[in-house]
């Protein structure tokens, strides 16, 4: 059985929550063969991801992804966790590394579920690997999905004088 719920608990952006969904079932059912899990994932301002980061982390500051892994070590190959992206940091790295704050956002989605299937960016080396894979899987999703999608456009309003 699987069970992915993307819930927004932010005001930064209008996001297509369905359309991100899209793009992580996609991963993770088509890409890495998955058949079981559990996930729920969070997009939170900074106020909520700094309280995580101090909290559970016990770091200073907000962050961009913090990663809650639930499964049971001795499971069958299933994922079971909760990933909160703040989507303010997406916003501002975005900017710092010239790309758009929605390919931005799609990486930390990555970079969670990454995290659900073990991989570490604590050291160096694991930093590269992980780093190497994140953008491996978003060369893979940016091919079949449009980025620009995640976010939702918001029409345009007209005046008219009389």
């Amino acid at each position: 059985m699987s069970d992915l719920a993307l819930r927004q608990r932010q005001h930064a952006r209008r996001i297509d929550a369905k359309h991100l969904r899209q793009m992580a079932l996609y991963l993770l059912a088509d890409c890495w063969g998955l058949e079981t899990f559990s996930l729920g994932i969070h997009l939170v301002g900074t106020g909520e991801i700094t309280g995580l980061n101090e909290r559970f982390l016990h770091h200073a500051g907000s962050t961009d992804v913090i990663t809650f892994n639930y499964a049971d070590s001795s499971a069958a190959a299933g994922l079971e966790g909760e990933i909160f992206i703040c989507v303010e940091e997406a916003l501002s790295n975005a900017h710092r590394y010239q790309t758009t704050w929605q390919a931005e956002l799609v990486r930390y989605v990555i970079h969670g579920l990454l995290h659900l299937r073990g991989y570490d960016d604590q050291e160096p080396v694991a930093r590269r690997r992980m780093r190497r894979q994140e953008n491996r899987w978003l060369t893979v999703l940016g091919r079949r999905f449009a980025f620009a999608s995640v976010a939702v456009r918001t029409r345009a309003r007209t005046c008219v004088a009389a």
